[in-house]
């Protein structure tokens, strides 16, 4: 590449039909929001969105207004990629049209997505809304004519779980770009919701953001707040509270709002919710242990460290492992026990029996660790069974750290086992590597109740140890066991009660049927002393306001069944989320909302299909798109892909006419690599060809010259050297900012345990 900036010309000016010609090579990748000048056409539908959030207890109910207006001259379809919490349960959906309005149906996504088209090409006004991720949804509105306003309405639940005292409400305004390297020829459409437009950086959203939040309780509340937004918050009674956004806040839809409360004396509402149907009664129930205990009546814990050493841990990810384990294992208190259990293809204790935490067994442990060099298969499966088999001591609580890039097909079988072992063990997983397997990683964290921990840098291994420490340090119920007795109940979740390790109440939440009777017990070991409380269930009335909790136990099934499903595809699960979706009405992977008005309104055949451009969130960058540009150009088509296209890879060779006005770009190529023979290859040039495009972060001219940078790494794929060479001048303060940009980068450590060189030109 000889002139970038020439480059970037032969990109731009492509017409936007030429590059629609060859979609083979045309990627999901996102793109920016560029206007046409046809008046006809209104380019930004979506004129405002609302929320009005009414928490009650645990329990938030939110309802999402998107308001359509069509001020252009051409009828519309409008389509809408917008967040939601991972915990929303959307149970309806309504479109209002003048003064008609129609209520959604739920059907299987296939037939709603059918409908819809016959709809919109019949010329009906129609609305679909389509789960795209559990915390990414798409509204489709067809047929919004010359004039019209439509609204749409959608209904969701969530549940609110304290912890140290602090309830938080978020509430997602944004879908952030998504990377994607996904052919757009090769993939389904439920994929290319990633393909959308974007404004610029610092641009103000395109339409008004509004929300009101009325929080209700039993217990006064206090401490009102808002950490993302400017908002008033009004006092009704002290237990209500009614909190509204600022006037001047209303175009910030561009950042998460996060609201945050406490209830009086930082307590947590505990008891049991009760909710009976037609067909099936619902309970929730919620308990909080006690306050944080003191460190002298904590017990000694016992900590089993599963550490894999196969072959694809080899370099890297075991030096980490390494420096992780010794922090970790180093900082054990002495009425602590541990073990360490190193699988491959097959696995090995450091002992027979959990060792007492003093300095000998401590550099015992370590000395073995860091004798391993990494080699052979991965056998998790068979190592987590053998560190549950082990003898347990009633008086210790087990954590269980999985230490392990995740390279597994075992997935399914190892949420299994967890699920069934909560009340035996604590269960938590460090992710290393610069491709963990993060479905494992995660759904270890989700099915065992812990957090996922991942460390793609070396610096990482101390920050994240140092919050896993804080995370376990003070278990303020260990061994819990919930008994129902009368209380005949069913279909429970989760099944077992993991030790309660931060300030957060046990929620268990299921089924019961016959009579309102008998009473619940919650047992275990606070501290160095043995815990119980017991709810009477006969003081409980059950309550029509309460409707939440089928959705929310449903929604719980659903993503337990769709972490699955996502890793292996079974027909069983998705017929099962299928089923859950339509009998509970819920929006989900399989299952979508689809309004359709009856009346014909579009009789011309003609209709313009445009994807609402969404705010860059606050905050990033336009590199998180491909590359920052002063000055706007309009193609032949309102929006035009930013994603690389083979075509454009044709140098122009007339340079171009006014270039200093154009120099300010940043879109970058690479034109050739030398890489030593000890490092891999085809991952050196991956990961630059994804971090090259960070120094625009520099915010200079780009120059016209080639520019080579010569790379040393260390054997971790650490940079330790960076050294450019230029055909020409560089600008001043370009070569260190370039310079210090790279020395972050981070590779895949050597083969040979030497460093290793890079070169690459752009």
């Amino acid at each position: 590449m000889k002139n970038i900036a020439i480059l970037f010309a032969a990109i731009f000016f492509l017409s936007f039909d030429a590059i629609a010609e060859d979609s083979e090579d045309k990627t999901l990748s996102p793109y920016f929001f560029v206007k046409s000048d046809n008046p006809a056409v209104d380019q930004l539908p979506l004129k405002s969105t609302s929320a009005s959030v009414n928490i009650a207890g645990v329990i938030a109910d939110i309802k999402v207004v998107q308001v359509y207006k069509n001020e252009g001259k051409n009828t519309l379809e409008a389509i809408y990629i917008f967040p939601a919490s991972t915990r929303a349960a959307v149970y309806g959906m309504k479109m209002t049209i003048g003064q008609r309005t129609i209520v959604a149906k739920i059907e299987e996504r296939k037939k709603a997505r059918e409908d819809y088209e016959k709809a919109k090409n019949e010329g009906k006004s129609a609305s679909l809304l389509e789960q795209e991720r559990p915390n990414v949804f798409q509204m489709n509105v067809a047929n919004i004519l010359p004039g019209d306003t439509i609204k749409v309405e959608m209904s969701y639940t969530e549940l609110l779980i304290p912890e140290d005292g602090i309830y938080e409400f978020a509430y997602p305004t944004v879908v952030g770009p998504r990377y994607s390297n996904k052919k757009e020829a090769s993939n389904p459409p439920s994929e290319k919701w990633t393909k959308n437009p974007y404004l610029h950086q610092g641009e103000t959203p395109s339409y008004t953001f509004d929300i009101s939040v009325k929080i209700s309780g039993s217990i006064p509340i206090s401490d009102v707040t808002s950490t993302s937004h400017k908002v008033n918050v009004n006092f009704i009674n002290s237990s209500i509270a009614e909190v509204k956004l600022e006037p001047k806040d209303k175009i910030s839809g561009n950042k998460d709002y996060i609201l945050k409360y406490r209830l009086s004396g930082g307590k947590i509402e505990t008891g049991l919710l009760l909710y009976k149907g037609e067909k099936e009664n619902f309970f929730l129930l919620m308990v909080q242990p006690q306050e944080r205990i003191d460190k002298a009546q904590i017990p000694g814990r016992e900590y089993i460290f599963i550490v894999d050493v196969s072959g694809s841990m080899h370099g890297f990810p075991l030096d980490i492992s390494k420096k992780l384990l010794k922090d970790l294992i180093s900082n054990l208190r002495p009425n602590d026990k541990f073990n360490v259990l190193l699988f491959s293809g097959g696995s090995n204790f450091l002992s027979e029996e959990s060792l007492p935490a003093n300095s000998e067994n401590i550099n015992k442990a370590i000395q073995v660790i860091d004798n391993q060099q990494g080699g052979g298969g991965t056998e998790l499966l068979p190592a987590l069974k053998n560190a549950l088999s082990l003898k347990t001591n009633r008086q210790y609580s087990r954590t269980i750290v999985i230490v392990t890039d995740g390279y597994v097909s075992v997935e399914r079988e190892a949420f299994d086992l967890i699920r069934q072992n909560l009340s035996n063990a604590n269960m938590f997983a460090f992710g290393i590597g610069t491709s963990v397997n993060r479905y494992l990683i995660e759904g270890i964290a989700r099915v065992g109740m812990g957090e996922p921990f991942i460390i793609t840098k070396p610096e990482e291994a101390q920050v994240k140890a140092d919050k896993f420490r804080k995370y376990i340090q003070f278990p303020l119920l260990t061994h819990g066991k919930i008994y129902f007795g009368k209380f005949d109940v069913y279909d429970v979740e989760p099944p077992n009660v993991p030790d309660v390790l931060a300030n957060r109440p046990v929620i268990v939440f299921g089924k019961w049927r016959g009579d309102v009777t008998g009473k619940i017990t919650l047992k275990g070991i606070a501290g160095d002393k043995d815990y119980q409380t017991t709810i009477d269930v006969s003081q409980v009335k059950p309550m029509d306001i309460n409707l939440a909790l089928k959705y929310l136990w449903a929604r719980y099934k659903i993503a337990l069944l769709s972490d699955y499903n996502t890793l292996f595809g079974d027909e069983n699960q998705i017929k099962e989320v299928t089923n859950l979706g339509l009998s509970y009405s819920l929006l989900t992977q399989y299952t979508s909302f689809i309004a359709i008005d009856s009346e014909v309104r579009r009789k011309d055949g003609k209709l313009t299909t445009v994807n609402q451009p969404l705010p860059m969130p606050e905050g990033v960058s336009d590199s998180a798109v491909g590359g920052a540009m002063k000055k706007q150009f309009s193609p032949s088509a309102p929006l035009m892909s930013m994603a690389p296209h083979k075509e454009s890879l044709e140098i122009m060779k007339e340079p171009l006419k006014d270039s200093k006005e154009e120099r300010d770009v940043s879109i970058i190529n690479i034109d050739k690599f030398n890489i030593s023979n000890n490092l891999e290859k085809e991952s050196v040039k991956k990961f630059i060809e994804e971090s090259i495009d960070k120094i625009e972060f520099c915010k200079k001219k780009v120059p016209y010259d080639i520019i080579t940078i010569l790379i040393s790494t260390d054997p971790l794929g650490k940079v330790k050297k960076v050294q450019i060479k230029s055909s020409g001048s560089l600008e001043k303060g370009l070569e260190s900012c370039i310079i210090k940009e790279i020395k972050t980068w981070q590779f895949k450590g050597s083969k040979d345990g030497k460093d290793g060189l890079i070169e690459f030109s752009i």
